[in-house]
């Protein structure tokens, strides 16, 4: 089948993108689903600041690529094997399925499974091969899902049922923004009632992450941005504090505050900066998280014997720690309750051929979650 996508041809073209266009919308040969895959009609699409990296070219991707991993759709049409899902089911997309046999999926920790990653590394489908073409020629899948377009071909394990009442604009966050913030507030970190906790970095990612420590029970609530307009979101969201992490003195400012720094420090941003920001104004005995993706070649001076001395931990949190089929449901349950309220998060919705202007915005901090809706 012919569908529109938007197809990465080259990482790191500069800025402005409405003219660089490093995106540009192609109309793409779809095969249909084989054994253990499915067609989605898209419905909707994030973007996410992950994407954002790989346009910048600070995380290499195999090209060309129809980009795209946060999105939500329904099921067109089914591959052999696929029983439990149905023509006309809505579904989330999930950018770090999980096999259900390797190491790390045997050991409960099916966000790092390896089956999958390898075969995204490669472009491929974790059941073999690509199945986009544009002129003849193959077209990567990224992150095994490709959602920036009319319709994706996918593994079973790269979506998640959800319920018909949930739309399509704000399921999509569902497949990143919403597991990986809140995931690192309930999974990774286990934030506990009355603990003070952190937030750098007021991204989608960042704004969830806020949104957990608000159901999970934490006292204080301290959210760090460079931008006022995010911050003014935050208070309004269940933030206590609020700091520019622009001000020399915010590391200083925080640790008086606190009484020498706040219990958890998530940090949501993906640079270096405001990882150190993170552990300096971590208590000791504290706990630094981090599921910030910074540019691939970066390095944070750690110091060791302060870590040591201290009794720190530092946490890497990969899609928060999520077991999808456990996790989606309860998730979905909190935004109905409004205990989730996900739709403060979208800034606007826009259309495929936006996409470059779209991102263009994000890079300049003017925008939470920008989604494209078919």
């Amino acid at each position: 089948m012919k569908v529109k996508g938007a197809v990465l041809y080259e990482q790191g073209l500069p800025r402005p993108y409405a003219k660089s266009q490093p995106l540009k919308i192609e109309t793409l040969d779809l095969e249909g689903p084989r054994a253990g895959e499915v067609l989605v009609k898209v419905g909707a699409a994030g973007l996410c600041h992950s994407d954002l990296s790989t346009i910048e070219g600070l995380r290499p991707r195999v090209l060309p690529s129809v980009v795209g991993h946060e999105g939500a759709g329904i099921v067109a049409e089914v591959g052999a094997g696929v029983t439990d899902l149905a023509p006309g089911d809505h579904v989330v997309f999930i950018f770090a399925p999980s096999c259900g046999s390797c190491r790390q999926c045997v050991s409960q920790r099916p966000n790092l499974c390896t089956t999958y990653t390898a075969a995204k590394a490669k472009g491929d489908l974790a059941t073999g091969g690509r199945r986009l073409k544009l002129n003849g020629k193959e077209i990567a899948h990224y992150s095994g899902l490709s959602c920036f377009a009319e319709y994706a071909v996918v593994t079973r394990n790269s979506v998640q049922k959800i319920g018909k009442d949930i739309p399509m604009h704000d399921a999509a966050l569902f497949g990143c923004a919403v597991v990986t913030g809140v995931g690192a507030v309930v999974n990774t970190a286990q934030v506990k009632p009355g603990e003070c906790v952190a937030v750098l970095g007021l991204g989608g990612v960042g704004l969830s992450c806020l949104l957990g420590a608000v159901v999970a029970g934490a006292g204080r609530i301290i959210a760090i941005d460079v931008s006022d307009d995010k911050l003014a979101l935050a208070r309004q969201l269940g933030a206590t504090e609020t700091y520019n992490a622009r001000d020399p003195g915010c590391a200083e400012a925080i640790r008086a505050a606190t009484d020498g720094g706040v219990d958890i420090a998530f940090e949501m941003a993906g640079t270096i900066k405001a990882m150190e920001l993170a552990y300096a104004i971590t208590v000791r005995g504290g706990q630094t998280v981090t599921a910030g993706l910074s540019p691939i070649a970066a390095h944070m001076p750690l110091p060791q014997s302060n870590l040591v001395s201290e009794g720190r931990r530092i946490k890497g949190s990969y899609m928060g720690d999520c077991v999808i089929s456990r996790d989606v449901p309860r998730y979905l349950q909190l935004y109905r309750d409004r205990k989730l309220p996900i739709d403060r998060l979208r800034s606007a919705s826009i259309r495929l051929e936006e996409v470059n202007e779209g991102f263009d915005r994000l890079a300049e901090a003017q925008v939470v979650r920008q989604v494209i809706v078919f």
